[in-house]
């Protein structure tokens, strides 16, 4: 199919965008990549009627040490996030599971803001900077605010962006020497993930976050306590889907994704442990 007729305009800076998007109000989207966007105008489930493209604004991507965290623009790149060496350094598990999203064509033209400001509990990046306490930066005419990655996914394709912000900036602590693990499991090399998972472990702390396990990314805050109080990884593992509401589709059923998720989480802490 395609989309509803629609005017198009090309900022020239983050600033001239949210000045767009405040004019135009409900009617107006961004567009980066457009992985997300287009397939649901072509569908029509999605029809607005401007589209402001900002998937080539220089101020927006970058990758920067900003000392305890990395400063990741809104616009970078999958294939940047992949390839950088200052995450590949300190936040090595957004660098991995940067490089499972869909395929290199994806990855070159793809952004990690449009993918996290899309909210889909399906992608590999909601759930791993969710697992690595990001915080976000979003932008609008009042200012800047920082929103917690726990408070930013609010339901499916839901995010706790306003009507006319727009997500500047990640930024995610540095690791350190902890141990980590990306991990998902799909039919095929390029399908969205059956289930996923993003954990981290050093010493008693950790963090463990699930993707396709709810309409929202899942912090799986029992596993993450069931480490603290020093259970086993097997006996964490078997709390996974705790805080997860699984849903039965053509690829899984809930009970078939329960089972899967607690499985992956053992391995990807005893991968951590190593």
């Amino acid at each position: 199919m395609y989309p509803a007729a629609f005017d198009y305009k090309r900022p020239e800076s983050a600033a001239e965008a949210i000045s767009l998007v405040n004019e135009f109000g409900d009617d107006a989207k961004f567009l980066a990549g457009g992985h997300s966007l287009l397939p649901l105008m072509k569908l029509r489930l999605a029809q607005p009627t401007v589209l402001i493209d900002i998937g080539r604004l220089a101020d927006l991507s970058y990758i920067r040490d900003a000392g305890d965290h990395i400063a990741i623009g809104a616009l970078t790149r999958h294939k940047d996030v992949e390839t950088s060496a200052l995450l590949r350094q300190h936040v090595p598990l957004l660098a991995d599971a940067a490089a499972h999203v869909g395929d290199r064509q994806v990855r070159h033209r793809g952004t990690i803001g449009g993918s996290i400001a899309h909210a889909d509990s399906a992608s590999d990046l909601p759930a791993t900077i969710l697992a690595l306490g990001a915080k976000l930066i979003a932008e609008g005419i009042g200012g800047r605010r920082e929103i917690p990655a726990v408070d930013f996914f609010k339901g499916f394709l839901e995010s706790a962006l306003l009507p006319d912000e727009l997500l500047v900036e990640i930024q995610v602590p540095k690791m350190s020497n902890a141990g980590w693990s990306f991990l998902k499991f799909n039919r095929r090399a390029q399908d969205w993930a059956i289930v996923g998972v993003a954990a981290w472990r050093d010493a008693g702390n950790c963090g463990v976050a699930l993707v396709n396990m709810g309409s929202t990314p899942i912090l799986a805050t029992s596993v993450v306590r069931a480490i603290a109080d020093g259970a086993s990884v097997t006996d964490a593992a078997a709390l996974a889907c705790a805080e997860a509401e699984p849903q039965s589709d053509n690829n899984a059923t809930a009970e078939y994704r329960t089972h899967l998720a607690q499985v992956l989480v053992k391995r990807a802490l005893e991968t951590c442990s190593r």
